[in-house]
């Protein structure tokens, strides 16, 4: 019967009522604050352009190039061989990058899972029934009927997407993939800053065990001076005592230096994804290691798409807010069709005989009408949980620029106090040298030797101490722009997001 013209209006209203739903989305926009300009300082007072100089290989003036970016893995501007096998080898065998891997593999296998909805789902069935039925029914009193049923069909199932739930559905699973690749990215610049961190301290710490011997071997001699002084009858015997006193002290430092480096060389095997008593820790010394000169810094609205704590943040964010859009779309109907076709037959040799087809199309919508206030609360959740996002977001933003920030500072003032204390120890050991050549000669008394003598061993470790915090601060500098990842996509790094405009957070 054809379609009166009301009833075909009233169709074409529905259909056009449904395109329209299924144009609009039910996510809000994203919010993002926004990114700080090109010239935006990292520190108050402006950026520092670079550092003094002192002696020697570590005290080389740096120079930080701003709007430059990394062109290769951080670690190797400190062109050392050694630190480049230790990083290789950690990432490789770390079971905390494993970790974040795996995580990642799981996100992509849930994003594939939540894909297949936008698919029609396909099954089928076969059974094979043999049954007999009371004769009792009939109007019979004995025997009964048997008989045989084989039934087979094939089933298809179909959720059409009209109101975009199932895009927002997969939008929030491609953000969760989004967010584990910056996590893992995240986690192999973490462990390459620890490995190296860990292995300048060991570098450090083997530096002051050698100072630290020189001054025992250095108080050894003087102890045997002021014995052949008290043998002459030229000094008093508590000047022994004294000088004695003064090589034991010295002789305690170097067992908790001993430990220390023990402690160090542990805590890198375990970095490096091995038992400690089983890696094989390379001899690392300072000289082994070059102080980067020219050190790129990243733009500061450059940071924000280099670092990946951040980036892991933002699509925490784009996840939150597809949750909104699902907790929104659930006022609105779902729709399902589903069709099925196949054969039932009494006997197999029937059942592929046209008069034993069965088919069925059917079409359901299910519309929620009361439900005690439950999706107005999932809606307010799902805001809750986006501003949650917002916040880390924002935590996450202004923690990197204040590690840049301290870093920049830190090498500024590092540079500083090496100068400072390098002087102090030309000046110490100039001292002590005199303090010993007129002790000898009996022109000075032992005090004034003694106060010369810890003026000395203080400023000689003072400066193995100055040295390698150098070293260490710039390590933290390179790690805190973002560590050059992006530069080697061949070992799975995600690519640097393109730039976007951003929003301002509205109240």
């Amino acid at each position: 019967m054809p379609f009166s013209s009301p009833r075909r209006r009233l169709i074409a209203l529905s259909v056009l009522i449904a395109l329209s739903l299924s144009a609009c989305s039910f996510e809000p926009k994203l919010r993002v604050p926004n990114a700080p300009k090109d010239n935006t300082p990292y520190t108050a007072k402006g950026n520092p352009e670079g550092t003094t100089a002192a002696a020697g290989p570590a005290g080389v003036a740096q120079y930080f190039n701003y709007g430059k970016s990394l062109d290769q893995e951080w670690w190797k501007l400190f062109h050392s061989p050694v630190l480049d096998n230790l990083v290789e080898t950690g990432l490789k065998n770390s079971p905390t990058v494993a970790q974040a891997r795996a995580q990642l593999e799981q996100a992509q296998a849930v994003e594939r899972v939540n894909a297949s909805i936008f698919y029609p789902q396909v099954n089928g069935s076969l059974q094979a029934n043999r049954s007999k039925a009371s004769a009792a029914a009939f109007g019979r009193g004995t025997g009964g009927f048997r008989y045989s049923l084989v039934t087979g069909s094939l089933n298809v199932s179909y959720y059409p997407d009209i109101f975009g739930v199932n895009r927002l559905v997969y939008k929030n699973s491609k953000a969760l993939v989004d967010y584990q690749r910056w996590e893992l990215e995240a986690a192999r610049l973490t462990l390459s800053g620890n490995i190296v961190n860990t292995a300048i301290d060991i570098a450090a710490t083997r530096a002051q065990i050698q100072a630290t011997e020189e001054i025992i071997a250095r108080e050894k001699k003087l102890l045997h001076l002021t014995q052949l002084q008290y043998q002459a009858g030229a000094i008093a015997d508590n000047t022994v005592v004294t000088q004695a006193s003064e090589l034991a002290s010295q002789e305690a430092k170097l067992p908790p230096l001993q430990q220390q480096l023990t402690v160090y060389e542990h805590q890198l095997a375990t970095l490096l994804g091995e038992f400690p008593g089983e890696a094989a820790i390379p001899t690392l010394q300072m000289d082994q290691i070059t102080l980067p000169k020219d050190i790129p810094v990243s733009l500061s609205s450059t940071l924000v798409k280099q670092r990946p704590d951040i980036q892991a943040a933002l699509a925490q964010m784009e996840a939150a807010n597809a949750t909104i859009g699902e907790a929104n779309a659930q006022f609105y109907p779902t729709v399902q069709l589903s069709a099925a076709i196949g054969s039932t037959a009494a006997h197999p040799g029937l059942f592929f005989d046209p008069i034993s087809s069965i088919w069925s199309l059917v079409g359901s919508l299910s519309q929620p009408i009361f439900q005690g206030g439950k999706l107005r609360a999932q809606v307010s959740e799902a805001k809750a949980a986006y501003e949650v996002t917002y916040q880390s977001y924002r935590s996450t933003v202004l923690g990197a620029f204040s590690q840049v920030a301290n870093a920049l500072r830190a090498l500024q003032r590092d540079a500083e106090t090496l100068r400072a204390q390098q002087t102090a120890y030309e000046a110490a050991r100039r001292s002590l040298q005199l303090s010993e050549a007129s002790y000898r000669s009996g022109a000075s008394d032992y005090l004034t030797l003694l106060t010369s003598e810890i003026q000395y061993n203080a400023a000689k470790i003072a400066v193995v101490q100055a040295e390698s915090q150098r070293y260490q601060d710039t390590a933290a500098l390179l790690v805190a722009l973002g560590g050059g990842w992006w530069h080697d996509p061949g070992k799975g790094a995600p690519k640097l997001p393109e730039a976007k405009p951003v929003q301002t957070a509205t109240h």
